[in-house]
């Protein structure tokens, strides 16, 4: 691979990572945003700050995405190029059509389905993909449980409270637990393309092993972060609005359970979706109340672009590849 090959593949690299940002900022605001504790803009700019330094704060998700998923030394850059394009398509589309959709699954679909192109089966660390499944289960069943036990003990706790009072305090903490869910998610999705960032570079020899500096953690922050500045409304509606109707309580029981279940995958090293998490942790917090409180109509929508985030992206980054090594790069 030339060198104008490595510069293409690391601008796609932080293109996807633009994209995290932009459609994945109402993960961290939807809630505080849809209960009104705080405005549109401040929120937004809380995120900046927070994904940011949330993405300076660890390597291990990057690790898992660099050394976990497929082996660097079966495949070639065209790989990565591949996995990027599909998750630019595929997460602009559902940006689109409002749909919440993972740029983590996208990634590791990605990176699978072209590695696969590229060489076969053998492309594949199988022992690495535990950690994926392990992040399914903590962003599905984690995330619903967190914040369906948060919320029903806050409404224990403050059963008997004014309401008023209850309102006014939770508006309040809500905005910390929304700085805690833009920091989580900086922690986990913002890693992950810093990981795509350093592979590209050991796979074009500028770096002899898997090594994560600075100015690479610095560099995918800072997009990552204008991408948030860009933001989403259409999403922060279906995931603020039409799946549950949220008060502040609610808004703060599914945004720290959610950032809860992040921040411990985070620290782990096991890359999950965020998107899953916060909007499993909203439907936790609607159904303990009951469960007509959910939009389900709303909710098979979120599911179906989850389901086909996998095979669109698997598939899509399968074709591309296979064409760049058919034709040449």
């Amino acid at each position: 691979m030339t060198e104008p090959a490595l510069i293409l593949v690391l601008i796609l690299v932080l293109a996807a990572e633009f994209v995290n940002g932009w459609t994945d900022a109402p993960n961290a605001i939807a809630t505080v945003v849809s209960t009104r504790a705080m405005g549109p803009r401040k929120a937004v700019l809380m995120a900046v700050v927070l994904n940011i330094l949330g993405a300076m704060s660890g390597t291990a998700v990057a690790a898992t995405i660099g050394t976990g998923i497929i082996r660097p030394e079966a495949v070639d850059l065209s790989t990565v190029g591949a996995a990027m394009v599909a998750i630019i398509f595929w997460s602009t589309l559902a940006w689109h059509y409002g749909l919440p959709t993972s740029e983590s699954h996208a990634l590791v679909a990605g990176l699978a389905g072209a590695g696969w192109a590229t060489a076969g089966s053998q492309a594949l660390l199988w022992a690495g993909w535990k950690k994926v499944l392990i992040g399914l289960g903590f962003s599905t069943f984690l995330g619903f449980l967190a914040g369906f036990g948060i919320i029903t003990a806050v409404v224990r706790i403050f059963y008997n409270a004014k309401p008023g009072f209850v309102r006014k305090l939770f508006g309040r903490l809500q905005v910390f637990s929304s700085a805690f869910m833009a920091f989580s998610h900086g922690s986990n999705d913002g890693q992950k393309f810093i990981g795509a960032f350093t592979l590209a570079l050991v796979l074009a020899g500028v770096l002899r092993e898997f090594q994560v500096y600075w100015e690479v953690i610095l560099l995918c922050s800072v997009v990552m972060g204008i991408g948030t500045a860009v933001g989403g409304w259409r999403i922060i509606k279906t995931m603020g609005f039409k799946m549950v109707k949220l008060d502040t309580p609610q808004g703060f029981s599914a945004e720290t359970g959610a950032a809860a279940c992040i921040e411990l995958a985070s620290r782990l090293g096991v890359p999950l979706s965020t998107t899953h998490t916060i909007n499993t942790s909203i439907i936790g917090v609607g159904a303990s109340k009951k469960l007509s409180a959910v939009q389900w109509g709303v909710v098979g929508n979120v599911v179906a672009a989850w389901i086909l985030t996998f095979p669109v992206c698997g598939l899509l980054a399968y074709a591309i590849a296979w064409l760049v090594k058919r034709f040449g790069f």
